[in-house]
Order: structure tokens, then sequence, then C-alpha cells
């Protein structure tokens, strides 16, 4: 079966894409077939990539050459912010099944499958189309290998440690900030800080840094479960990193730092398993971090909200998508 996978990432507009891509290549590794990636990024990704089958060119000025490559291919995922509707509708025509990944109902799909394994999406408007396959929800939830299966999390009586994570670059400088108000507030507390590979700010990050403050920088998707798992609470914002939190139970305090966030958290604070603080320029972002830390000092608000996350969000997302466009 020949299967392509076509994202975008770089050090400027970030990992997401990919990281959602890359566990779809694991899903369709456990079903016995080898997707091909293409991706439009920089040296940057190589890192992520590592052991995988891939092509890095700029598949948005060389689509030809894109479309020349998966000509009657069995399937061809896409997941991008930056395809024009052109682009989908020419892909639709070459290959078997087409797959698009969305976020935000952003596009008039043409003939093939559209995933969206967001908390909101099936409250989303999607028009009833011949030809469409809808997979929405967090049924349908990627998440890395690493994911699939997770020990239980324990939700000890007092908060110990708390986690900071803002994806791939920090693009709004969260990190320091927050970092320099745990370290003022709550100095006793072990704040892992999680470092992303296209990070800028790494000097304000050390320099706000203290004896209980741990670096961790580019984990792997395991290092991550692991942090993930020793902390009691996590600051985030509103990306892909929330599934992974909610997959292991970790009472979260979001931040929206763009648009396409705003489902996420808007949607995880519905369903009683975030703190949502609000957009990242408020003016009192940070007492209403603060704010929020200090509900969730309460172990019986964190065990509720550990319990609801973990029902929501099974890990078992991309094989159900890759079972259902294998089917197809």
């Amino acid at each position: 079966m020949k299967v392509f996978i076509i994202t975008e990432g770089s050090w400027h507009t970030g990992f997401g894409h990919i990281t959602r891509c890359i566990s779809l290549y694991q899903a369709f590794k456990k079903r016995g077939i080898i997707p091909k990636f293409i991706i439009n990024g920089d040296d940057c990704i190589k890192d992520l990539l590592k052991d995988k089958n891939y092509q890095i060119f700029n598949w948005l000025e060389e689509k030809n050459k894109l479309f020349e490559l998966v000509k009657n291919a069995d399937i061809a995922i896409v997941d991008s912010y930056l395809a024009h509707i052109s682009f989908y509708e020419t892909l639709s025509n070459l290959v078997k099944i087409p797959v698009y990944i969305d976020d935000t109902e952003g596009l008039d799909y043409p003939r093939g499958i559209v995933v969206n394994g967001g908390i909101c999406a099936e409250e989303l408007d999607y028009p009833n189309k011949d030809g469409i396959t809808y997979l929405l929800g967090t049924k349908y939830t990627p998440l890395r290998k690493e994911f699939w299966e997770v020990p239980e999390k324990e939700i000890k009586g007092k908060v110990e440690s708390i986690m900071i994570t803002f994806g791939g670059n920090d693009s709004k400088n969260m990190t320091p900030k927050i970092l320099k108000l745990l370290k003022e507030n709550y100095s006793n507390l072990k704040k892992n800080v999680i470092i992303g590979r296209a990070f800028q700010n790494i000097d304000e990050i050390e320099k706000e840094a203290d004896k209980n403050t741990n670096l961790t920088f580019y984990p792997n998707a395991e290092k991550m479960k692991e942090i993930i798992l020793e902390s009691d609470i996590a600051i985030s914002a509103g990306g892909q990193t929330l599934y992974e939190l909610a997959r292991v139970g970790v009472p979260t305090i979001g931040i929206c730092v763009a648009k396409n966030q705003l489902g996420n958290v808007k949607g995880w604070e519905k369903a009683g398993f975030l703190e949502y603080v609000g957009w990242y320029n408020r003016d009192d972002i940070l007492e209403k971090i603060k704010d929020a830390v200090e509900c969730l000092k309460d172990v019986k608000i964190r065990k509720s909200k550990s319990k609801i996350a973990k029902k929501i969000v099974d890990g078992k997302g991309n094989l159900r998508i890759v079972d259902k466009v294998i089917k197809e």
C-alpha cells in the first residue's frame, strides 16, 4: 500500500503538524505499512524525523513535483494551514483516498476523509456533502505512540511540581514570565520547564531559573511523558500538548497563544479539565495564572479534573483513524 503524509514545520512556524503526523506514521507502521513524509520545512526538523521515511522540499511552490510523487497513491494525508483549496482539489483527483487533517472547519474540502480529533470538533458545522467522510472528536485524537498506553497518574495530596510547556518555539515569550512568577511565589515547588527546538528566549529562561528549576531541552516523546507523569500541575499553551496532558491526566492551566487554539482551550474548559486563564496578552494574565495554581492546590479538584480528562482521551485515536482509512 502506497501512503504519503504531506505537512509542514520549521523553527518559525513550529512543529505541531509534524508531531501530529508522526503519530499517524506510527499507527500505519503498527499496521505493517510504512508511509512517506513530504514536508515543507527546514533542517531543524530532521531530528524529529529520525528513522522515518521522508523528503523535505517546499511542496507549496513545487506542486507539480509533489503531484507527480503522489499520483495514484492509495492514501495521501494532508495536515497544513498553508495549502489553498485548489491544492486539495487537485490532490483529491490524483489519489484513491485523500485525507485532510482539520482543526477549524477552515475549508470546503473536496472528496475524501476529514479528520478533526479536537475536543470541540463535533460541535462545528461541517457541511453534509456526498463523497466526504468525517472522523470527528476525541475518539480520533492522534497521539504519539508513547501515549497510547500510560501508567496510572498519581494525584498527590500536596502540589510539589509544576510543568511549563509552550510548544516548539514559545513565540509569545511566555515561559520566562511564568517561570519568574513561580520563582517569586512558589520557590519551594519543583519547576519542570520544556525548551523547544526553536526557542529564541533561552537566555531569559535561564536567568529566571532557580535551584528548583529543571530545564529540559528538546525532549522526545518518552521524556515528555516522563515529565508529564512526574508533574502535579501543568501550565500549557492550547496546542497538541493539551491532549497528551489530558491522556495522562495532569490538571492543566491553559493559555491561548494563537487563534487556532481557541477551540481547544474553550472545549477543555467546558469539559471540566482545563483551568483556562485567557489570552497570553491580557494585562492580568500572570495574576490569573497564580489564582489558577491556588485553585489546583485542592486535591479534590485535581482528582476530578484528572478523571475527566482520562475518560475523554483514551490513546487509541491514531489506530481508529488508520483502520478507517485502510478500510475505505
